[in-house]
């Protein structure tokens, strides 16, 4: 990331859901009070002023073009974590990256190029269509079907690995910037995205070591990867994340109020996922997230988003390799949730 200059039975979970369990989940989405506009010193941590908005590049994001991956890369190590197949690599110039397969690796690239265009923190992402893999194992845990003969991998997401260091996760619901346009702006951009998997594991604190030898600490949305689908977790990954068809049709604004304003990011996840009763209540838990988002704080970030062009909001999409009608469909629905935002 750059720094600037100045996210029971099935029989038994179905009749629980239906009746109590359902409202114990809603119980603990209740949002925090508002305590109005606030500005700390160590907003910085969060969010930093964009020095120009429309100059920014979109095409190679937090990165730059400077600092793109070369191949070809070799294996380092596989990664566990997650849900999407993931390993460690370094590149030409011995810099080291961490590879994401899957469904996750389009969307997530956009996402963390229109985050960071409007001043959040972010990874150094980038998305190749084709990646040389030297020296991989014969098996891997995951994603071995995605490998190919000679080590080559097709559409993956490059996170830049520059040795920072996470020293813990951070909690929407309790953390120091609660009540800021700050944080809310943050909900908002996660509402516009389609981010659904809000869970604070996806959260990290970093220390990171910039160019002058200081350490600084960043709060940011670690996995963007669940971005540019339906509005809560559906029946397969494939479905939910980076489906054009689903981002077009889901609702983005749900309530407005004359003081605040209600998103549909995080939804109910589907209904048969109340086979898993635990992970289906701790996702309704999370629905408060994008509700009673105060109305001038909604405001603030649209007048961000609004500053972007029609070229750099296609560009972070161009990023990902999306191309043609798919290409054109996604800038019309992500201009068209701008559009929505500047109404209010």
């Amino acid at each position: 990331m750059r720094i600037r200059a100045n996210r029971l039975t099935p029989i038994l979970a179905l009749a629980v859901v239906s009746t109590g369990w359902l409202a114990i989940a809603e119980k603990g989405s209740i949002p925090f009070a508002r305590v109005g506009e606030i500005t700390r010193p160590d907003i910085g941590e969060l969010w930093q002023q964009p020095d120009n908005i429309p100059s920014e590049n979109l095409f190679y994001g937090a990165g730059g073009e400077q600092d793109q991956p070369h191949g070809p890369f070799t294996f380092e190590k596989e990664d566990l974590k997650g849900t999407n197949p993931k390993f460690d690599v370094r590149d030409a110039d011995g810099v080291k990256w961490k590879i994401k397969l899957g469904v996750e690796a389009r969307p997530e690239t956009v996402a963390s190029r229109f985050v960071w265009a409007v001043g959040y923190h972010t990874d150094d992402d980038y998305f190749l269509p084709e990646v040389q893999v030297m020296g991989l194992p014969d098996h891997l845990h995951r994603g071995q079907d995605m490998i190919e003969r000679g080590g080559i991998v097709r559409n993956v997401r490059l996170k830049r690995e520059k040795g920072e260091k996470k020293i813990a996760n951070w909690n929407w619901r309790d953390n120091k910037f609660v009540g800021t346009r700050e944080l809310d702006g943050l909900r908002v951009m996660m509402a516009i995205i389609d981010n659904w998997d809000l869970k604070d594991e996806n959260n990290a604190v970093r220390e990171e070591k910039q160019k002058g030898g200081e350490v600084e600490r960043v709060f940011l949305v670690s996995d963007l990867g669940a971005s540019f689908g339906t509005t809560g977790r559906g029946l397969t990954h494939e479905g939910s994340k980076g489906n054009l068809d689903a981002y077009k049709k889901a609702k983005f604004i749900t309530k407005e109020r004359p003081e605040s304003i209600d998103f549909a990011v995080p939804s109910h996840p589907e209904l048969l996922l109340a086979f898993d009763t635990p992970e289906f209540i701790d996702r309704m838990g999370l629905r408060w997230i994008g509700r009673d988002i105060p109305r001038q704080h909604v405001r603030w970030i649209a007048s961000l988003l609004g500053q972007l062009t029609d070229n750099q909001i296609r560009d972070a999409f161009r990023s990902a390799g999306y191309a043609g009608p798919e290409l054109d469909g996604f800038v019309f629905a992500f201009e068209h949730r701008i559009w929505e935002l500047k109404q209010l």
